[in-house]
């Protein structure tokens, strides 16, 4: 028999439980809704585009993905490589991929160099219906821009947007990486948590009016192009479409010194865009890791029955193989501490008052 406190807890953790169960059906629900949603409809949509690459560095694998955005199935586009100087160690790499460059111009203050390099081709090529931003460092398959130009033929959709896959290349910490970015995309199926990731993303050249061209240079969000033009489209009411077709990947090489630094960076810049993410992202993982470990203490001080609440964590572990293509004993083990690792990121995070990408500091 279980005495008063024991059961106390172990009704806590079981209401844990249902909520998580609960939280799982609702986004497997919406995950169907979506599936048949895009397979209706279909217009012809062939605007003029402009694809802007801003680099800074090479890549491990820079030249296959330039290669990769110029082996497009789409027909009625160009592509504009920009770099912060005419010194800058990708300029031999962009040449021998037979691509346009410019050089940063624009004069924004508060911006990182990536907002710059956007803002610069924004200025200066102006004769397009709509643009596409594509990191440095992601590969695409050929109908990658054929899938993220489509649905801007919905007026009410101001930006197009997919999250990529981190491939890992290198040891245990690129699986994490890997693990950690379902995350992003999670987040992104759900149209109250959606945003546009910046290394993926499409807009229509009407979204930038002057005072959204001002307030993606000069704002207090202007370290983050992927903030900036996520909070002008919600502003104007406009949609963001999400694209699962022709997802990209990133080639990831981490270490856990490079995964941590890259995890704390990426939250770090969710914090300052979308407060709620740290209360929501610390509620749910405590609840996550709460009911992991409730699982297995119940089971044996308590009753076997217990087992059950993990059932959470072999759902996430199941999922993790499928999506992944990990082993077993991989998935399992990642999904055992992603909770931990979230968390730990949450709370790092939140006391960073600056971040560091590609050798520039900037203050958040």
């Amino acid at each position: 028999m279980m005495n008063a406190a024991v059961l106390v807890y172990a009704v806590f953790a079981s209401l844990l439980f249902v909520g998580l169960a609960y939280i799982d059906t609702s986004n497997y629900l919406g995950r169907r809704r979506r599936r048949q949603r895009r397979a209706l409809h279909k217009v012809n949509y062939n605007p003029r585009v402009l694809v802007i690459i801003p680099c800074k560095g090479v890549d491990r694998t820079l030249y296959e993905n330039l290669l990769s955005v110029k082996r497009q199935s789409y027909i009625n586009y160009s592509i504009i490589c920009v770099v912060d100087s005419n010194n800058d160690a990708s300029l031999p790499v962009i040449r021998k991929a037979g691509l346009r460059y410019m050089v940063s111009s624009a004069g924004c203050k508060a911006c990182s160099g990536k907002v710059r390099a956007v803002l610069t081709a924004l200025e200066l090529l102006k004769g397009y219906d709509v643009y596409v931003i594509a990191d440095s460092d992601i590969t695409v398959p050929a109908s990658w821009l054929y899938h993220i130009v489509y649905p801007l033929h919905d007026r009410h959709t101001g930006l197009s947007s997919m999250f990529p896959r981190f491939e890992p290349r290198g040891g245990f910490w690129s699986r994490v990486k890997l693990v950690w970015g379902f995350v992003g995309d999670g987040l992104m199926q759900h149209e109250s948590t959606r945003f546009g990731w910046g290394g993926s993303l499409a807009f229509r050249r009407d979204l930038l009016d002057r005072a959204s061209v001002k307030f993606l240079g000069d704002s207090k969000y202007s370290v983050s192009d992927d903030i900036c033009l996520t909070k002008i489209a919600k502003g104007k009411g406009l949609g963001i479409a999400y694209v699962a077709e022709s997802r990209p990947y990133v080639n990831s090489y981490d270490n856990f010194a490079g995964f941590v630094e890259w995890a704390n960076r990426q939250t770090a810049l969710s914090i300052l865009g979308y407060g709620k993410t740290l209360y929501m992202g610390l509620a749910f993982y405590s609840a996550e890791a709460i009911t992991l470990l409730s699982g297995i203490i119940l089971a044996y001080y308590a009753s076997p029955f217990f087992i059950l609440l993990l059932a959470h964590y072999l759902k996430n572990a199941f999922f993790v193989h499928r999506a992944s293509g990990l082993g077993i004993a991989s998935a399992a083990l990642i999904s055992l501490i992603m909770p931990f690792i979230y968390m730990a990121n949450l709370v790092y995070a939140s006391r960073m008052h600056e971040i560091t990408w590609r050798g520039t500091t900037y203050k958040i």
